[in-house]
């Protein structure tokens, strides 16, 4: 009797269990986004988003009015709401069967901000810098969300597990970023409105990790490993290969630590000296992965004893531990933090008091890095830590090796789109003011790539955020490294010129940090400048204060004059100068030969810089802080900020030669305005900050019914040329039975004819607001029944492309009838061929292209175009790549 009654209270208690978590999970519930304190975006419709039991309708109460959505059969729900006005003090309420409150909402400016560790870096990192700063943030108004490091490998995520809105004051701002803290608070000081910051950033991560799947829909070789990394039983293949081939943890078997050497009680015998700071490989210990001790004995002021002691022993490789008077104080596990301790009221003694550290390294140089703050202080008094202390090694660490050195390790944080899904993608349904970047460390060691990834990452987040406009601003990475008094080459300049593309993008702002490095130091200490830097950028863009100068000189053009080269700028405001009086440093030239030697570089006008080098006789490039560390550079504009670096090698400038100086040219066109051109061809184009020709037929479906992505795309720097109103052919030629009568060319009039181009010019101008533009032969077809028209309109156009397949050098051109390669089925490598004969010919190569990936009978592949789309960009220091109407341009110019 007993089984059956036990039976049926378990049953009981089951239904309970099912009917709670059921009614749990019909609870609203909301993103961590959408929170006390939280930052919208002011004057824009806006989104708030969650969750509820499927079919349950969801109220939102804001002012007094009330707005409803259902959830769909996922649980999800969104309302809009109205634009806002910037304000503070608001509050939400969201009923279902349960209801929330989210109270001190703000409307005002919300920004994401996205990098690695110097985005990371936050106010208690720089406290003893900027301690005022600290004391008087008192800003509710400005309110930081920081996102946990999350990963991803599967797809983006909509919620984080846990992250709140905190406002700026005293004790907050102490884990805000700082860079992102000093942006906030100068726009904060400026326009008086709520500043919110999302900071979205994992340090040691490559931007390839930010990118969303969706953004590499022209990285063929990316889409694989993103495919790869959803494959389960791959990714656990690759940690287990990783861990198997990582260098085993070396078996503790410290001396130091057997004997005790912190003890008060331990007698030192056969300890050397060692002169703080400085690394032991340089001191005599070579090659040494260990451990490795140091102690030295002190007096303090008898006023400390009884007294809390602050200790700063700079920065040490890798990892340490401080023991005072035989007790520990404090320990950091990895190199980059500054050493900071505490030592208690209670451990400091009248006498003498010993110092003990414990220093652990297992790769590179190990030691006390130089140019940091060594001593320590109480009551407004300094003792000195560095000079000599004494050394003992405890234990010396077996050479340990990966057993595959080719091996690239699986780290999850680094896999492509594996952040943006986990930390950028939950935050897609906010409405934002603008994105700032710092990244590029990581990239450093293989920059090529970055020249397309950035262009990529800056149109997914505007794709994604569905606006064009949204302003991206990037910190350059500042100077930093052992400084080479040679010139040289660097990884890190190309990295920079790299970050330096973004600028061919609208809406961009590169701030140039070359000043504010520090040798020593991944992690420079100054973010208040570049957060006051970032801002400037922000009024000038986001803000509209045009007003505001916000960058420092860049490159405009140079020209050649025998044996001296005159580089012009843009952006010197009331014109460039030396900051501190003395001749420009950093500026170097070479010859054909590209071996560069220093050059006297002097200022001869308000944007002009003129360089030479008697060890140069015909220069041709110039390079400017193309180093790692160009420490002191002097070369700013009137508003004092610094030149951006350049090299005219990596991209010739020199306007008075063929090509601008560069082996060949190529351009690429579109005819006909397919939508693939929009959908495929542009992406992939923006992607690589590369620029096309796009032929538009005004009558076509895609011309008329996509006008808004047409003037998106002239907007960007493409061109919009003219292939007519109705795209006419000849019908009389063999194979173009498929002409319509009424638009057979031949049979057209020179009137006719004209006018259709005419209004096709006039629908073209509505869109880009250009007078001129260049021509499209239709089927390559010239006549009417009159004769050649073109030279009827040459007065509307800078050129006309045919369709023959030939190249031909700048002498040869006839702009009139530029001639084209018309590309049918064609692979990537056939059309690099082609490219490969025009750098070799020093010629014109124009590309004519209908379908890319479809719509069309003459058609490309996606793959195959967009291998050549890579080609061209790899090799655009040999090759004059622009729209058809800038190679004309250039070529009539020079023709005069």
């Amino acid at each position: 009797m007993l089984l059956p009654i036990l039976r049926m209270r378990i049953v009981k208690f089951l239904l309970l269990l099912i009917f709670v978590s059921g009614h749990a999970f019909a609870q609203v519930r909301l993103p961590k986004l959408v929170s006390d304190n939280m930052v919208l975006q002011r004057d824009q419709p806006i989104t708030v988003w969650g969750w509820a039991a499927p079919k349950e309708k969801v109220t939102v109460t804001f002012k007094n009015k009330s707005y409803s959505a259902v959830t769909g059969a996922d649980g999800k729900w969104k309302i809009q709401l109205p634009a806002q006005s910037a304000g503070t003090g608001f509050e939400m309420i969201f009923k279902g069967k349960n209801q929330l409150t989210i109270k001190n909402i703000a409307f005002g400016d919300v920004w994401l901000c996205n990098g690695q560790s110097n985005m990371v870096i936050n106010m208690e990192r720089v406290k003893e810098r900027y301690p005022d700063d600290i004391a008087t943030a008192n800003y509710p108004d400005i309110r930081n969300f920081f996102i946990p490091t999350l990963t991803d490998l599967n797809s983006p995520q909509d919620d984080f597990p846990n992250a709140e809105w905190k406002s700026a004051n005293p004790k907050d701002v102490l884990r805000m970023g700082a860079v992102s803290y000093f942006f906030a608070r100068d726009l904060y000081d400026q326009y008086k409105v709520p500043i919110g910051i999302i900071n979205s950033s994992v340090g040691g991560t490559p931007i390839e990790a930010w990118i969303s799947e969706g953004g590499y829909k022209d990285f063929a070789d990316i889409q694989k490993v993103i495919n790869q990394n959803k494959d389960t039983a791959y990714v656990q293949s690759s940690r287990q290969s990783t861990f198997n081939n990582t260098p085993k943890t070396p078996k503790l078997s410290d001396r130091g630590l057997a004997e005790h050497w912190e003890s008060e009680s331990y007698e030192p015998k056969s300890w050397r000296n060692f002169n703080i700071p400085g690394y032991w490989e340089d001191q005599g210990l070579k090659d040494l992965n260990g451990v490795v001790w140091f102690r030295r004995d002190f007096e303090v002021p008898e006023s400390w004893i009884g007294k809390p002691v602050k200790l700063y022993m700079g920065r040490i490789v890798d990892a340490d531990e401080m023991f005072v008077n035989g007790k520990s104080i404090g320990r950091v596990t990895y190199q980059y933090p500054p050493r900071r301790y505490e030592i208690p009221a209670s451990l400091l003694k009248a006498g003498k008091n010993t110092f003990v550290i414990r220093v652990t390294n297992s790769a590179g140089k190990g030691g006390f890095v130089p140019d940091k703050s060594y001593f320590m202080t109480a009551n407004g008094e300094e003792i000195d830590l560095k000079g000599t202390w004494q050394y003992k090694v405890g234990q010396v660490f077996e050479r340990a090796e990966m057993a595959d050195r080719q091996q690239i390790p699986f780290v999850e944080q680094n896999q492509p789109a594996a952040l943006y899904n986990a930390m950028i993608a939950p935050v897609l349904p906010m409405k934002l003011k603008g994105f700032v970047w710092y990244q590029g460390e990581t990239n450093v060691g293989d920059p090529k790539p970055y020249n397309a990834f950035l262009p990529a990452l800056i149109n997914d987040r505007r794709s994604l955020w569905n606006d064009q406009d949204l302003p991206f601003l990037v910190v350059q990475l500042p100077n930093f490294e052992d400084i080479d008094f040679s010139p040289a080459e660097s990884n890190m300049a190309l990295l920079r010129e790299a970050q330096n593309k973004a600028l061919t993008l609208k809406n961009t702002a590169v701030t140039v940090t070359l000043d504010l490095g520090e040798w020593n130091d991944i992690h420079p200490l100054n973010k208040k400048e570049i957060g006051k830097r970032l801002a400037l950028s922000a009024r000038n863009l986001a803000y509209e204060d045009k007003n505001v100068i916000y960058s420092g000189p860049t490159l405009k053009s140079q020209s050649i004059s025998g044996d001296k080269i005159v580089l012009t700028f843009d952006n010197v405001a009331d014109g460039i100068k030396s900051i501190d009086g003395e001749a420009l440093r950093w500026f170097a030239v070479a010859a054909d030969d590209e071996k560069f030697v220093w050059a006297d570089a002097k200022i001869i006008g308000k944007n002009q810089v003129e360089v030479s080098s008697e060890k140069v006789a015909t220069p041709k490039y110039v390079r400017y802080a193309w180093q790692d560390n160009p420490e002191g550079i002097n070369f700013y504009n009137a508003a004092n900020l610094p030149a951006s670096p350049f090299r005219t090698d990596g991209q010739q400038l020199d306007e008075t030669k063929p090509w601008k100086g560069k082996k060949c040219a190529v351009v690429l066109t579109y005819d006909d305005a397919l939508n693939v051109h929009l959908d495929n061809v542009i992406p992939a184009l923006d992607s690589l900050s590369l620029k096309g020709s796009f032929y538009l037929t005004a009558s076509s479906d895609a011309a008329r019914n996509r006008i808004k992505d047409w003037r998106a795309a002239a907007a960007n720097g493409h061109e919009l040329g003219n292939h007519t109103l109705y795209h006419p052919c000849d019908a009389t030629g063999p194979g173009m039975s498929w002409v319509k009568p009424e638009y057979d060319l031949s049979k057209y009039s020179m009137g006719r004819i004209q006018d259709e181009i005419r209004m096709c010019n006039a629908f073209l101008k509505s869109i880009d607001g250009l007078d001129k533009r260049t021509f499209a032969f239709t089927c390559g077809h010239k006549k009417v029944a009159e004769g050649e028209f073109i030279q009827t309109l040459s007065n509307e156009f800078i050129a006309a492309r045919a369709v023959r397949h030939e190249m031909h050098t700048f002498e040869e051109q006839k702009l009139m009838d530029i001639n084209c390669y018309s590309m049918v089925e064609q692979s990537g490598k056939e059309m690099i061929g082609l490219v490969k004969q025009a750098q070799e010919r020093g010629k014109l190569l124009v590309f004519l292209f209908h379908g890319v990936g479809g719509e069309h009978a003459l058609n490309v592949s996606n793959q195959a175009h967009s291998e050549l789309l890579h080609y061209l960009k790899e090799n655009e220091k040999d090759i004059y790549i622009d729209t058809m109407r800038n190679v004309s341009e250039h070529i009539q110019h020079l023709k005069k």
